[in-house]
């Protein structure tokens, strides 16, 4: 039986526990074929009304003190949906650059984190990004940088993720419960700009099928 659990805690704003993260990158949103988000979506979760794949390929550098900062790729991708009607997303595929990143959000939430290399590159307004995993560039986004959006954007994100623990004796079950975790995000982008031309391949893998998952 699946559960929705939260699991993140109040942390006071602005403590000396809290990193300090600057944020860049491109959010896409693309059309798929509903059967493909039927057969994706596990239970409780519904798909909703018109099919899309959201995600969203960013480059973090993480402050940790005033002379330390780490630098990290992070591509993530959800399918939109509702639990008990509330929308949201869910989060079928992570993939970013650092162990520790990885397992800590892996064990923790649930989230789906895979260690992957990641990759960006601009010319002039021309800015192309790439995910990679066993030496294939399964992932590419690129597009031109346009004009601004009038104004800063803060809202609330919510995307979906399922922890569980294989059974040690039996393939195919758990060992204990299933949890449906939700994870709050809440966004802060300082500066928008619209992308022009913009493209995404998904490339063949069979290690991160995402070309399954095709672009309408």
């Amino acid at each position: 039986m699946s559960r929705l659990r939260y699991r993140q805690g109040p942390t006071p704003a602005g403590g000396p526990e809290m990193l300090r993260n600057s944020v860049y990158g491109i959010r896409a949103t693309y059309n798929t074929d509903r059967e493909v988000i039927e057969a994706l979506l596990p239970k409780p979760l519904e798909p909703v009304e018109n099919p899309e794949i959201w995600l969203q390929m960013m480059h973090v550098t993480m402050h940790v003190s005033e002379t330390q900062a780490i630098e990290i790729g992070a591509l993530t991708m959800a399918a939109t949906c509702t639990y008990e009607g509330a929308p949201g997303g869910y989060c079928f595929h992570m993939a970013m650059e650092g162990e520790s990143i990885v397992t800590s959000g892996r064990e923790r939430f649930g989230e789906p984190k895979k260690i992957a290399q990641t990759h960006f590159e601009r010319n002039g307004d021309t800015l192309r990004a790439t995910c990679t995993r066993h030496g294939i560039p399964y992932f590419e986004i690129e597009g031109t940088i346009g004009d601004k959006v009038d104004a800063p954007l803060k809202f609330d994100e919510h995307l979906f993720c399922y922890k569980a623990l294989m059974a040690i004796e039996t393939p195919g079950e758990f060992d204990g419960d299933v949890y449906l975790t939700r994870l709050n995000w809440e966004r802060n982008y300082s500066d928008r700009r619209d992308m022009t031309g913009g493209k995404i391949t998904l490339r063949e893998s069979p290690f991160d099928p995402l070309a399954d998952i095709p672009v309408r």
